[in-house]
């Protein structure tokens, strides 16, 4: 069956035109809208007899399928039911999610993704996306052909570092099929123009390849040249099949995501939230801390507890906040401090990789530290010579920020901004009630993870998630509304700007230094026109589309709401070529 989205030429009404009549309408998630379909569209589209004669309206399926989700018994079950609406009928789980997003966020993914990635090959309901193994190397572009139409959005992973969870093999494909579900939730990127993939090169994880229900190769991981050749080949396939759809990189290895970005950055539209999202929304939470405790981004000091791929993002970015307040790259790099499972980074370390080089602390600075082991300094050591006014935690080390760190914290700083943000729930460096306790109200709080409000001394607390959905889907949307054809580090430094814009004075009142998940879609038109706003400045997309931009985005941004169906044979279904993964705004 082939459908298209039209515009009726008399009255300019949006539908969907099919070129096929009776049961695969049901079938395909996009033009079903079951017992909604009108008594009309019924008699048009050979639909009588094949749903209950009563038409229902879209808020009475909504209180339907919301009633069978309330009665589900745990968060996969919920996540199962959820997925299921979305193979059956994207629009009604999408106004779902909409109506629902405080409570679903968490179930569509993290955390509930986490248990679902490892549950994947137990759970498996419907094929979606697309599968490529290492064994199909030669034969990428006929598999990327075989997806039904041109995508705007990619999402792509191999299941090696999913979350904090490790390697899941071909499990990992819960994470581009919940980070797209975002995508549409959030930004209005039309379901249709998203693709999920997976890359199968095999798995490290012996109770994946011990399951005789596991779906994914079984054998361990191809590694070395033999791994980057087959990246490059599904890159350059992408390029020749996909050649406008924007290429995003998930939940690699942290020496692969870094590899990967780097070597293609500048050969397509690409990017990698883990490294480079999760940075902008750590900036975003920065500046809108600091509205709280009067400081200047030129006076912050940063230690980040981890040094993995998202480490490296906040640093980067950081360093560019600092620059901007008027620092130098040199001023900037000494306002950073790493600490890894060995204690604080120095220079004296033998065999540092590039990243922590570059932040690695002076032999003649931790020379005067107070610590009982300078070759290996604490966590709680590093923040009392240090000093700093910033605590990131990106390690998935449980309990990283203990009660002696957040006091270390505390009585450092008036009002210490400490972030523990490692996903899933579990993997949190410390919870928001502790780091609130313990540094006796006092802390501004963010998290990866979403946490409930904490009451400290009669005074309630709302934690803001640093949710990378805060900043990713406003991104694709403005790379795919804009044309953009690279995607650069100030184009995440002006998204995160754009994002700490939308908190308001309310929020920070609450002690959230992000907004309310009810405004995700204000926070996405905010950072998609920012990333346009950038491109054309940089070169990388057209200076036409600045006017009327605003409106032009907003236009863009679909919304799940039912669109009359009509029958039109086969040769007046239109625009099935690479133009529908382009909004009207590029056409």
């Amino acid at each position: 069956m082939k459908w298209s989205t039209e515009h009726d030429s008399l009255t300019g009404e949006e539908y969907i035109a099919v070129d096929t009549r009776g049961e695969p309408l049901l079938r395909d998630p996009f033009t079903n809208k079951s017992t909604a379909f009108t008594a009309e569209e019924r008699d048009e589209l050979g639909l009588d007899g094949l749903v209950p004669p009563a038409t229902s309206t879209m808020d009475q399926q909504l209180a339907r399928v919301y009633e069978n989700y309330l009665v589900k018994q745990t968060s996969l079950e919920r996540y199962i039911h959820l997925v299921s609406l979305r193979e059956r009928n994207e629009t009604l789980f999408y106004r779902l999610v909409h109506d629902h997003i405080d409570e679903m966020m968490p179930i569509v993914y993290t955390p509930v993704v986490g248990e679902a990635c490892q549950q994947f090959s137990h759970i498996f309901r419907h094929s979606r996306g697309l599968y490529i193994s290492y064994e199909q190397r030669h034969r990428i572009d006929d598999i990327l052909t075989n997806h039904p139409r041109p995508p705007a959005i990619i999402v792509v992973t191999d299941g090696e570092r999913i979350l904090g969870l490790g390697d899941q093999g071909i499990g990992g494909m819960g994470i581009p099929t919940g980070k797209l579900s975002l995508y549409t939730a959030c930004a209005g990127i039309p379901p249709s123009l998203t693709l999920p993939i997976v890359l199968d090169v095999g798995t490290e994880n012996q109770e994946r390849l011990n399951d005789p229900l596991y779906l994914g190769l079984r054998h361990r991981r191809i590694r070395g040249r033999e791994y980057q050749d087959f990246i490059d080949q599904f890159v350059e396939a992408v390029i020749r099949v996909y050649p406008d759809a924007v290429l995003q990189w998930e939940d690699f290895l942290k020496a692969n995501a870094i590899t990967q970005l780097t070597r293609f950055r500048d050969r397509l539209c690409s990017f990698n939230d883990d490294i480079q999202g999760t940075a902008a929304v750590v900036c975003a939470g920065v500046y809108a801390a600091l509205r709280m405790t009067g400081g200047a981004i030129r006076d912050q000091r940063v230690v980040l507890g981890g040094a993995g791929a998202s480490a490296q993002g906040i640093a980067s970015l950081l360093v560019a906040a600092l620059r901007d307040g008027g620092l130098s790259g040199e001023e900037a790099r000494r306002r950073i401090s790493t600490v890894d499972s060995r204690g604080l980074v120095t220079e004296g370390r033998p065999e540092l990789e590039d990243f922590k080089a570059a932040y690695a602390r002076p032999v003649e600075e931790v020379a005067t530290f107070a610590c009982s082991d300078p070759a290996h300094i604490t966590l709680e050591e590093t923040i009392r010579n240090i000093k700093p006014t910033i605590l990131i935690g990106t390690s998935g080390a449980a309990g990283l920020f203990t009660e002696a760190v957040v006091r270390a914290m505390a009585d450092v700083n008036d009002r210490p901004i400490v972030f523990p943000l490692s996903n899933p729930t579990s993997k949190a460096e410390c919870t928001a009630a502790e780091a609130i306790g313990w540094s006796d109200g006092r802390a501004i709080v963010a998290t990866g993870s979403p946490f409930d409000p904490v009451v400290h001394r009669g005074r309630t607390h709302r934690i803001g998630q640093g949710n990378n959905a805060f900043v990713f889907p406003g991104v694709g949307l403005g790379l795919w509304v804009g044309g953009v054809r690279r995607v650069t580090d100030a184009m995440f430094l002006d998204a995160a700007r754009a994002l700490a814009h939308q908190v308001s004075q309310a929020d920070l009142d609450q002690g959230a230094v992000f907004p309310a998940l009810t405004r995700i879609r204000d926070c996405s038109h905010a950072v998609a026109c920012a990333v346009i706003r950038r491109a054309v400045a940089e070169g990388h997309a057209q200076p036409e589309i600045l006017t009327d931009l605003e409106e032009t985005v907003r236009r863009a941004m679909w919304f799940p709401s039912y669109r009359p169906v009509r029958y039109r044979p086969l040769d007046a279904v239109r625009r099935l070529d690479r133009q529908a993964a382009r909004p009207a705004a590029r056409r």
